[in-house]
This record gives structure tokens, C-alpha cells and sequence, in this order.
């Protein structure tokens, strides 16, 4: 995402155009294009003010939030629950149709986390923070001795010699 121009050069663009130059002067002046120096000519117009717009999407919002309770009783209830069949859930039961990517953004911002099991273990499953080590099943013996516990991805470089 782009960001604005700094607020010291917004008052000397400004102050610039105030002095008698024209818009487009200035903004050559000061290395700008002629449209930002008429976007800020315009705002000081109409706001009062040279400060940038918000930018972004304002936190909180979202369509998953007014379901929010549901999704994390579902969840609590039925621990190893996929991020697919929920999606699928919440379109049956409420009618919202949503990315099992941004559900499973939705669970992690509220404290959820996926519990990563050895490979001859149950599949992953979502827990609580608050449940968290209630239903731990340790790992067989054969999985512990078999498995060196990194992945191709996570695995430490070779040491120098």
C-alpha cells in the first residue's frame, strides 16, 4: 500500500499555492505531480486540514464477526473440525459464504490455534487456549523414534565445518 507525503511537504506545496504560484507550479517545484498538489489544495479547501485520508479497512468489521459466538461454540464443541466443513456449516446454518483461509484467520486472531500432531497421529485439530491440554494424546513410541521433528521447510542449515 502506498503511503502520503509527508506532512512538511504538504504544508510547503500549500504554502507555495498561497504565495501566488499556480498549482501546477508548485508541484513542479517541489518534485510532485500536478495532481497531488491539486488533491491538497482541494482539501485544505474542503476539510480544513493537509493531513492524509485514513487508509486501510477499519479493524472490527468483517461478516464473520456477528457470528462470532456460533463459530467458536462450534468449534469448542467439536475440537477437530476442518476449516472446509465449517465454512460449509456456517453456509447451511446462516447463509454466509465465506474462504476456510479467512476462517481460519478469523479462529487464530481470537486465540485458536492448530494443534500439529505427529504423522501417525489423529489429524490436527483447532484448540482453545482455554482447553488447551485437555485432550493431549502423546505420540507412539515408533512415531517419536521415526520422526527427527523437522520439516524440509524448518529444518536448521548444516553447521560449518
Amino acid at each position: 500500500m502506498g503511503h502520503g507525503y509527508s506532512a512538511d511537504l504538504r504544508v510547503w506545496i500549500y504554502g507555495d499555492i498561497e504565495q501566488g504560484s499556480s498549482r501546477r507550479a508548485a508541484a513542479r517545484r517541489f518534485g510532485v505531480s500536478a495532481s497531488t498538489s491539486i488533491r491538497l489544495a482541494q482539501r485544505m479547501k474542503k476539510t480544513g486540514s493537509l493531513e492524509p485520508a485514513p487508509q486501510g479497512r477499519p479493524p472490527g468489521g468483517g461478516k464473520l464477526v456477528p457470528h462470532a459466538e456460533r463459530l467458536i461454540g462450534w468449534v469448542e464443541a467439536q475440537g477437530d473440525i476442518t476449516m472446509p466443513e465449517l465454512a460449509a456449516k456456517l453456509k447451511d446454518e446462516c447463509g454466509v459464504t465465506v474462504h476456510p483461509a479467512s476462517l481460519s484467520r478469523f479462529l487464530l486472531t481470537r486465540g485458536f490455534t492448530v494443534k500439529k500432531r505427529c504423522w501417525r497421529a489423529k489429524p490436527s485439530a483447532l484448540t482453545s487456549p482455554r482447553t488447551a491440554g485437555l485432550g493431549k494424546t502423546a505420540a507412539s513410541p515408533a512415531c517419536a523414534r521415526s520422526r527427527t521433528g523437522w520439516c524440509s521447510s524448518t529444518r536448521p542449515p548444516p553447521r560449518p565445518r
